[in-house]
């Protein structure tokens, strides 16, 4: 399977996606069935939880760059905001969610990973956003999901230089919440889902929303802002087609 997939049993969803291939890089396809599985999941009362993971061990690398590398500016632009809703609908679901990030999350798949609450991490998984290197014009929502976890300036830090962090580095500074080491990732979700179990559905969905509603002077602001340019002109397709040759080599 590649394509995203919901299942659902006792009481949590998960939402997978990818086959483990090409880092699991999404298609835009893939993002707006994302989209959709988690409108969908918003009213489904009977749901505790929602796991977001990708197939193969391997969250995922962020976009598919194989369709970006002939589309015109305007175009990526749209697409940064296709993904954009996507990130926003998980961000928006009721019910406490967890991303399980094993392999690589970077870029727009480090980005779905910080949609989440938690962020389940393997000790030696690659998480950051490499975007710069590509040309990318980093969006505020973007930049706002990385300053509400470390503080602005060591967001700065990450962003400038383009870092990739390994699962233990990105826990220590407070980017991703939980950290599992290596095999033992799925012993830790199972054992998170059991604490889950034992506090009240009404409970875990009132202590998401009052934390979230405390966000609100922060985020809502940033998810005003209009979309804008995504791409510089001249460095995002030399520097796309450049990535690609290097890859498919």
């Amino acid at each position: 399977m590649e394509g995203v997939s919901v299942d659902i049993a006792d009481a949590v969803a998960t939402i997978a996606f990818g086959n483990g291939e090409r880092l699991n890089a999404l298609g835009m396809e893939q993002w707006d069935e994302l989209g959709r599985a988690a409108r969908e999941l918003a009213s489904a009362d009977s749901v505790r939880a929602v796991v977001v993971r990708g197939r193969g061990g391997m969250f995922s690398a962020g976009s598919d760059l194989r369709e970006w590398e002939a589309a015109e500016p305007d175009e990526v632009t749209q697409r940064f905001w296709r993904m954009e809703q996507a990130l926003r609908a998980i961000e928006d679901l009721p019910m406490p969610t967890v991303a399980v990030v094993e392999g690589v999350a970077a870029g727009g798949g480090f980005q779905l990973a910080l949609a989440c609450d938690l962020q389940l991490t393997a000790a030696s998984a690659r998480v950051g956003m490499p975007i710069s290197r590509l040309g990318i014009l980093v969006p505020p929502s973007f930049a706002a999901r990385l300053s509400l976890r470390v503080g602005p300036s060591r967001a700065k830090d990450l962003l400038y230089g383009g870092r990739i962090l390994t699962g233990k580095e990105a826990h220590d500074v407070g980017l991703v919440t939980t950290l599992a080491a290596d095999g033992e990732v799925d012993a830790g979700l199972d054992a998170l889902l059991e604490t889950w179990a034992g506090v009240a559905q009404g409970s875990l969905r009132a202590a998401k929303a009052a934390v979230d509603q405390g966000l609100v002077p922060l985020v809502g602001p940033v998810r005003e802002v209009p979309p804008g340019l995504a791409t510089d002109p001249e460095e995002f397709p030399k520097r796309v087609a450049a990535f690609l040759r290097r890859h498919r080599h």
